[in-house]
């Protein structure tokens, strides 16, 4: 594992390349995938005016349309997708490394999920959106909100909610796994919390497509996201993406926060399928 990894300079996708077939096929198939998202979203915020006020957290139905909207995604894109391992039951939380935007698809459409997620996407154009709709945590990287950011995980999980982060902090070119960041699992360690919570390590693997480079999915650095999108889709042939679940980990038999964090990355390298020879 690479403890230490900084993007290189090599994050431009440089879209003179595409060529017109190629923005033929990105056309083809992100048109669909709009279509897609903009008649889920309608239902589910519909459906979320009956949900809200009946189960106040709760939302026992438009999570269904998030998964069913990124599983079609991944078939409209050409991209197979796969999922290994068992999906833990327990109530608690899914830890995952993270290689692209993409992870978004590849982890709600393999479990009914809700992301954290940093404050500043709350405000991306479409995304941002979207983003609120299915229920996404925002933090802040402010010491002064730690205690009120941890009310509301905890909150968040006594409703039910699986909750999903990326504790790398940022995302890589899906070559490697970086070290845990162990801030955000301290809220699993309320009182009232860590005798019942779990944590499951999830590894996400890329497999690019035929003669392109191994990083063909990556997305880093300051890689914009329109340029990758662009990439994505007007590939001849997609690659494929792999979920792989781990044995979830009780987090009362873990020491600390640091020591549960250490034992997640571990878990999630194990899966990873690229080693140190392959970077």
């Amino acid at each position: 594992m690479a403890d230490v990894w900084k993007p290189d300079e090599d994050d431009v996708v440089d879209l003179s390349q595409i060529g017109a077939l190629g923005w033929l096929r990105f056309a083809l198939r992100a048109i669909p995938i709009v279509v897609l998202i903009l008649i889920c979203l309608t239902a589910l915020l519909l459906l979320r005016l009956i949900e809200r006020p009946l189960f106040g957290l709760g939302r026992p139905i438009t999570p269904f349309i998030t998964q069913f909207v990124c599983r079609n995604a991944f078939r409209i894109m050409g991209m197979r997708f796969s999922v290994k391992g068992t999906q833990m039951t327990h109530p608690g939380a899914v830890v995952a490394n993270h290689s692209s935007w993409l992870d978004i698809f590849a982890l709600n459409a393999a479990k009914r999920v809700y992301f954290v997620s940093k404050s500043e996407v709350a405000n991306w154009p479409g995304i941002g959106v979207l983003a609120k709709a299915t229920g996404t945590v925002f933090i802040e990287r402010n010491p002064r909100k730690a205690k009120a950011q941890k009310e509301v995980f905890e909150a968040r999980l006594k409703a039910g909610h699986k909750l999903l982060f990326f504790p790398e902090g940022t995302s890589t070119d899906g070559l490697r796994v970086l070290p845990f960041k162990s801030t955000l699992f301290a809220a699993f360690f309320a009182q009232d919390l860590k005798e019942i919570l779990w944590v499951q390590p999830v590894t996400v693997n890329y497999y690019a497509p035929d003669a392109e480079e191994k990083r063909f999915y990556g997305w880093w650095g300051e890689m914009g996201f329109f340029p990758h999108l662009v990439k994505t889709l007007a590939v001849r042939k997609a690659g494929r993406v792999e979920v792989v679940y781990h044995i979830p980990l009780r987090v009362s038999q873990a020491d600390n926060r640091k020591s549960m964090a250490l034992e997640c990355e571990r878990a999630v390298q194990r899966g990873h399928h690229f080693d140190s020879k392959d970077i």
